[in-house]
């Protein structure tokens, strides 16, 4: 059959992959692009930039595959990452990333209003989500807002660049807008309670599950990115919630743990679960009769790069050199604690005010002893958040881990030790595997195969489509278990004697006050 293509806009560039049938890939691309942070919790990128990333990562993917005729197109990207557009479709500002969390107030709001909707979302709507930075534009921004015909995720924004019409995904309506697929869709009377009445307006129109076809690429999309044929495009999602399609099928009990930027965590059940150290559960998020629960660490590979790079001055290509020095201290050795909240947290705390922190710091500090406790203080919030899906009810059996985690031996073995569970890592740990070890890629071609038919369902094709696993066992080495629950219980009491500081130094200077 002809090939298939997909797009994952991440959080530091565009990848797009293109795949054979059975799951092999002919050729790959890549294109970076820069986030602002105009204040401090703030995140923004342009749309067009995005764009530009995925025309050039396509047209290089396809010529290394020897440019083929593509028969579908899907796409995957960061959530909630938001688009204001005018009625041309053009980017009215900067759009707002997945991990700006300027709209606190807003989403405490949510949570005061006590609609019946809000039981799929924990009792509220994530500081991260399209509504509460929806509300933020109302707020703050009244003539972007008035003047957005559109106001989308970044997901239903690319799907319009590729087909002309405006179709949103049912996945991130239903786990960022509190679209209710079983009830009346998008809850006008919970948008009117928060002040913005006119949100149903600016949406989509059309709201597809994933893996349907939103429409044809047009003849100028086609040009643009060099594609043969005339392909469907597929209705894709999430990146991580569709982390899920790629692990090779979709068997109960299976957790997946995408580590990058952001760790987020992702597993589908028969049966709802109610917590508000959760995100969910949604109803027929990814399938129709199943609920998507998950939740995350805001910050996690960023805190490790922030360390080495920006704080400790190692570059890239001298990463190797930091974990092997890293890696010779001792859990418990360095006597310090590194809080993860960076940009705050995700789950369970749901604390957007939340900020990170190193505790312990004596003049004999090394580089080595700082990141290796940072390796930690991650892999102590990765901890905490399986720990709230254990405490709810979420059955998880296997744990599979994807994503930058691979490429880091000394966080994927910490991350291992901490949870004291074995790992299943998808691909090789020395990355051998490219593309065809990226499970948005992979995911994507899953959605497109079922989208033009060559797969009859989303389970069918993603058991199609297995990847390449390694297991990662925890450590057997005396004592390790027993210095990382103490460094755990640290982290944990060390999250609740910093909170009301981090509060008051995440307001802007002229807003703090004695309380």
């Amino acid at each position: 059959m002809s090939a298939l293509l997909g797009i994952d806009l991440g959080t530091e560039g565009a990848r797009v992959a293109v795949f054979t049938g059975d799951g092999t890939v002919l050729g790959t691309g890549r294109h970076g692009y820069p986030t602002r942070y105009p204040r401090p919790g703030w995140a923004e990128q342009d749309p067009e930039d995005w764009w530009r990333a995925v025309v050039r990562a396509t047209r290089a993917a396809l010529t290394e595959a020897g440019d083929p005729e593509v028969a579908g197109v899907a796409v995957a990207t960061t959530a909630s990452t938001v688009v204001a557009c005018d009625d041309a479709g053009r980017p009215l500002r900067p759009a707002i990333l997945w991990m700006d969390g300027r709209a606190g107030a807003e989403s405490e709001l949510t949570g005061r209003t006590g609609h019946e909707v809000l039981r799929y979302s924990g009792g509220s709507d994530a500081v991260e989500w399209l509504v509460p930075k929806a509300m933020w534009l109302a707020r703050h921004e009244r003539r972007t807002y008035e003047r957005a015909a559109r106001i989308v995720e970044a997901v239903d924004y690319l799907t319009w660049r590729l087909t002309g019409t405006w179709t949103a995904t049912r996945m991130n309506a239903v786990c960022k807008s509190n679209h209710d697929p079983r009830g009346t869709g998008y809850p006008a009377e919970l948008y009117a309670l928060l002040g913005v009445p006119d949100l149903v307006k600016k949406l989509p129109p059309t709201v597809l599950p994933v893996g349907a076809v939103a429409g044809e690429a047009t003849d100028a999309a086609r040009a643009e990115l060099g594609l043969r044929g005339r392909p469907a495009v597929a209705v894709g999602g999430i990146d991580a919630h569709l982390s899920l399609l790629a692990t090779g099928g979709l068997a109960p009990g299976r957790l997946s743990v995408v580590c990058g930027t952001s760790n987020a965590f992702v597993a589908e059940i028969d049966e709802p679960v109610f917590t508000p150290a959760i995100w969910g559960p949604y109803p027929d998020a990814l399938r129709t009769g199943y609920w998507l629960v998950e939740g995350g660490q805001v910050s996690a590979g960023s805190v490790l790069r922030w360390m080495s790079e920006d704080l400790l001055g190692y570059t890239r290509e001298r990463l190797p050199e930091l974990c092997e020095e890293a890696g010779r201290v001792g859990p418990g050795e360095h006597g310090l604690t590194v809080l993860d909240y960076f940009m705050g947290n995700r789950t369970p705390l749901r604390d957007p005010g939340l900020r990170g922190a190193v505790l312990g710091l004596t003049l004999g500090t090394t580089p080595a002893q700082l990141y290796r406790a940072a390796v930690e203080g991650v892999a102590y919030g990765t901890r905490q958040v399986l720990e709230s899906f254990l405490d709810a009810g979420v059955p998880v059996e296997e744990i599979y881990v994807s994503g930058g985690i691979r490429h880091n031996p000394l966080w994927l073995q910490t991350t291992a030790d901490v949870l004291g569970r074995p790992l299943r890592l998808v691909g090789r740990p020395d990355g051998a595997g490219g593309a065809g070890d990226n499970l948005t890629l992979r995911a994507c071609a899953v959605i497109a195969a079922t989208a033009v038919g060559a797969q009859p369902d989303l389970a069918t094709a993603a058991a199609a489509f297995t990847p390449v696993t390694t297991l990662v066992e925890p450590s057997a080495q005396a004592g390790h278990t027993a210095a990382y629950d103490e460094g755990y219980a640290l982290y944990r009491q060390a999250t609740q004697d910093t909170r009301e500081v981090s509060h008051r130094l995440g307001r802007p200077w002229g807003e703090r006050d004695d309380g």
